[in-house]
């Protein structure tokens, strides 16, 4: 079975209070004062004033003080050749649907590329390629290969699904690799709706989870799409 759409996701962890913490760590490393105060503080309230000061601080470098906030994402209908790519970025936590112990029952679920899918004669192989694979898999588990083993023959198309928890700052990093155009499509809606997700419940996040010309105004990659001007010229 072919699965219609890409990447279904859900935010479903994040700190009750995600500005006041961050504004928190920033105060604590400029200030007399002790962390305790400057969280229970009534000034500590204002929205604009913290994000002022988060921007200020963010903007330094100074990403230490959003890695103590964590998110955690449900995963689901993604391939295995985007989940690969995914578990290549640094400081996440993983937890994936395992191949060697969820054993296929019958046609298991695959994602075709749009390239694939738009070509009528291509889809049409590639549909039945995939119909083999699943006939050869189920003749293996029937003959008592472990599902351990047999996966050797299942594609980077097969679906898979995940929990995935990082920080804050790997998340900005993820987004403005990832949302770049010269991302895969499908880690690009992935990554996108991660992000969307994110910004429904905290709104400010907005102009950090974004591809990384917007944030630095230029483009540093050797095939530009031309969105940004290139750096050095």
């Amino acid at each position: 079975m072919t699965q219609d759409k890409y990447a279904q996701v859900r935010l479903i962890s994040k700190p009750e209070n995600m500005l006041k913490t961050i504004y928190t760590a920033c105060r604590t490393c400029y200030s007399a004062d002790s962390p305790l105060n400057i969280y229970d503080c009534d000034s500590a309230q204002d929205e604009e004033k913290m994000l002022k000061l988060i921007s200020k601080v963010v903007s330094s470098g100074h990403y230490s003080t959003i890695e103590h906030i964590q998110v955690s994402f449900a995963i689901s209908n993604i391939s295995r050749a985007c989940s690969h790519q995914l578990v290549r970025h640094r400081h996440m936590s993983f937890s994936q649907k395992s191949q060697r112990y969820v054993k296929e029952k019958g046609q298991f679920d695959y994602l075709t590329p749009d390239t694939i899918e738009n070509n009528s004669e291509l889809k049409q192989k590639f549909d039945d390629f995939m119909g083999k694979i699943s006939e050869f898999y189920l003749e293996l588990t029937d003959a008592g290969i472990p599902a351990e083993d047999a996966r050797a023959v299942l594609p980077n198309a097969a679906s898979t699904s995940m929990v995935a928890s990082l920080n804050l700052r790997e998340l900005i990093h993820l987004a403005n690799l990832r949302l770049c155009t010269r991302a895969q499509k499908e880690i690009r809606i992935l990554v996108k709706r991660m992000c969307e997700e994110l910004i429904k419940e905290e709104p400010w996040l907005k102009d950090y989870l974004v591809p990384k010309c917007e944030r630095w105004g230029f483009c540093d990659e050797d095939k530009s799409c031309g969105r940004m001007p290139v750096k050095g010229q």
